[in-house]
């Protein structure tokens, strides 16, 4: 052990004694018991400190203050102080504290229990020794009696005190006279159950001849006194219940240390609110009540918290919680609600027997409105918001985990969906987002079971009617879910980054098909494949395209490369070098939904685009009748744009003649849509050629 650590064992083990010996009769000299002490201070530290932390060592040095006959609630109380100034801060404190209060309970209780053990043969001999011996033996249970260290009190059958020490009596605050001849029923608590009388019955009647308790009793100022009585049963000579002798142990001490102690471990140490264990507690026992019985939750996340914690300071963080955390505690301080941390910034508001979403939504505004009022700590004027998820359900259809699981996914929803707001539980939204995640985990085996194919859309020709496209769009055959469009994939598979090789499958697909098609003979359609942002940005994105318009024999001036706007305005450095070199190999590149972005177009002229094709957005709200709508205006100027800088205009989701003339009329040069043909295996294109 280091020299500092000594110094200051050394010096625990000084102040221990010295609060002991202020405790009580010391039986030892100074310098006993100074050693006897800090061998127990040894003990308790080494204890302490041991890895796994067993509560035995630390049980046996509560037993050896008894054994030093330090058996008052002061020496407990000394002790257990000065420990919690020894081992401040350590995360077994709690546990120490417990154990070391544990020990000295029990041996005082053993110490107790030979005492009464005592008594009752001292008892039993003043009845069957003669007189003479009798008297002898009544001097000595009399003594005993009067200065015993514990309560002990004697009663007849009925209740009625006949003879009370004063030990007894200094519990209750009262004298020995006063409760003589009084009904001991008259001190027991009104809040103690009435079943604790059963006990007392049935000693009365014979069939009992001991038992032990733990009781409350009423002192004088009305305080309770918490207690542990062990009754005894003393019967006359024909064997009738004669008396009762109760030995009483002052146990509030005790009791008030195990409330903090379970106070401690129910409450969050920061804001003084419960914490999980407090609130999981509570919804269990709300799930146990009747199945009709509603219930609601109200799960709040502070929106932007670390970046407080991360500018100001963990200090100032913890600060805002304590007055976030006072704030949802005076707003939710009604009978069956319970606001509880959970962890960092968020808490959890348990509404018992709900009326419904209503009651949960307005409670939801509140919540909201009492966080966003302006928090000055540390010099700081800080605003923040939260987010609220909310469930609400009869406890019958539901359990704790699964009522939890859902708030917290309500609660990401709020987030998601904007923040500073509340959202409610959604079934069917809910049975999406794991439909999402089921789709997510499965696309990988997906693909290689082969479930995804390609279905073709022809691009034609306003001029003429002729076909001089087909964009391939791929299809999701899941054996669940059955056909899935690419709304539904292609926005995980590019989170995930899945997006590469399915869009490698997808080239290799249509590049493949397209072959196919030219050697049919005559004028072969050019094959139009979507180029995520994701793929261009792959470093081998070239090569891989060069490979595969090898391995299919499809000549590159017949693929047509297909970028949202947003993507390829974005794109710069490498990604955009890898689009010139693609160019430079024949390959044609398309801006796929154009006009729904925000283009800069001085920089859309020096990108390597031969085509624009005009998002179905416009082009549904074209009517021949109306040439000079909005959107016959915004189409006219995407077209002017496009063919001054020499680029194809292809209108998408065309559906009507009249949307076709005027497209036609407005100078557009291509279309695909409905009205031409819907998305179809390959075959309808090959027919088409044929």
């Amino acid at each position: 052990m280091a020299g500092g650590t000594c110094s200051a064992r050394d010096t625990f083990a000084v102040a221990w004694a010295n609060a002991l010996e202020g405790t009580g009769f010391v039986a030892a000299e100074r310098a006993e018991l100074l050693d006897r002490v800090g061998v127990l201070a040894d003990s308790l530290v080494a204890a302490a400190a041991a890895t796994p932390f067993l509560p035995g060592p630390i049980e046996r040095v509560g037993a050896e203050l008894v054994a030093l006959r330090f058996i008052t609630p002061e020496a407990l109380a000394v002790t257990v102080r000065l420990v919690g100034d020894l081992l401040a801060g350590a995360p077994v404190l709690a546990d120490v504290q417990s154990a070391l209060a544990c020990g000295f309970v029990r041996a005082v209780q053993l110490r107790i229990f030979r005492e009464q053990e005592t008594l009752r043969h001292a008892a039993l001999d003043a009845r069957d020794q003669a007189e003479a011996a009798r008297r002898r033996s009544e001097a000595r249970f009399r003594a005993m009696f009067s200065d015993a260290a514990i309560g002990i009190g004697i009663t007849d059958t009925t209740g009625r005190l006949l003879e009370i020490n004063s030990a007894m009596a200094e519990m209750l605050e009262l004298d020995p006279e006063q409760l003589h001849d009084r009904n001991l029923g008259d001190f027991l608590h009104e809040d103690d159950p009435p079943e604790l009388r059963r006990y007392f019955d049935e000693m009365v009647s014979g069939e009992r001849d001991h038992y032990r308790i733990e009781r409350r009793f009423r002192k004088r100022d009305g305080s309770p006194l918490w207690t542990n009585v062990t009754v005894s049963l003393v019967r006359d000579e024909t064997g009738a219940p004669q008396l009762l002798v109760g030995m009483v142990e002052d146990d509030t001490e005790r009791h008030a240390l195990s409330e903090q102690l379970r106070h401690q471990a129910n409450h969050d140490p920061l804001t003084g609110l419960g914490n999980r264990a407090l609130f999981t507690e509570r919804l269990h026992a709300a799930f146990a009540g009747p199945n009709d019985s509603r219930i609601g939750l109200c799960y709040l996340d502070l929106d932007g918290f670390k970046a407080v914690n991360d500018t100001l300071g963990h200090v100032v963080g913890d600060q805002l919680l304590v007055v976030i955390a006072d704030r949802l505690s005076r707003l939710v301080s009604a009978p069956g609600r319970l606001v509880a941390r959970m962890g960092g910034d968020e808490f959890v508001v348990l509404v018992e027997r709900t009326t419904g979403i209503p009651e949960l939504t307005e409670l939801a505004e509140q919540l909201l409105a009492a966080v966003a009022e302006p928090v000055h700590v540390g010099g700081h004027r800080l605003t923040v918001s939260a987010s609220v998820g909310i469930v609400e359900r009869a406890v019958g259809t539901s359990n704790p985990a699964d009522t939890m699981r859902d708030a917290d996914v309500t609660l990401h929803w709020a987030k998601v969906d904007g923040k500073n707001r509340w959202a409610c539980f959604d079934p069917e939204r809910n049975a999406r987002e794991i439909a999402r995640i089921t789709l997510s985990a499965s696309m990988p085996a997906a693909l290689e079971r082969d479930e995804f194919y390609v279905d073709y859309q022809p691009i034609v020709r306003f001029s003429d009617g002729t076909l001089i496209g087909a964009e391939a769009l791929v299809r999701w055959a899941h054996p669940e879910f059955g056909r899935l469009g690419p709304d539904r994939f292609i926005g995980l598979a590019e989170e995930t980054g899945l997006i590469v090789s399915l869009g490698r499958w997808v080239l290799t697909t249509a590049c493949r098909q397209a072959a196919e098609w030219a050697r049919l003979g005559g004028i072969a359609p050019v094959v139009s494949v979507n180029l995520a942002a994701r793929q261009v940005e792959e470093p081998g994105v070239v090569d891989d395209i060069a490979n595969v318009l090898r391995d299919t024999g499809l000549p590159p001036t017949s693929l047509q490369l297909e970028l949202t706007e947003s993507a390829i305005m974005g794109t710069t450095g490498e990604p955009l070098g890898a689009l010139h070199k693609l160019v430079d190999l024949g390959v044609r590149i398309a801006i796929d939904d154009f006009g729904t972005g925000y283009s800069n177009l001085a920089y859309l002229r020096h990108l390597p685009v031969h085509a624009l094709k005009i998002a179905g957005s416009f082009v549904e709200g074209l009517r021949a009748d109306e040439p000079d709508s909005v959107d016959s205006q915004i189409v006219h100027a995407l077209v002017s744009l496009a063919h001054t800088l020499r680029l194809d205009v292809v209108a998408e989701g065309v559906e009507t003649r009249d949307q076709a003339d005027r497209l036609t009329a407005l100078g557009c040069d291509s279309a695909q849509g409905w009205l031409y043909a819907k998305p179809g295996p390959p075959e309808e294109i090959t027919r088409w050629l044929r």
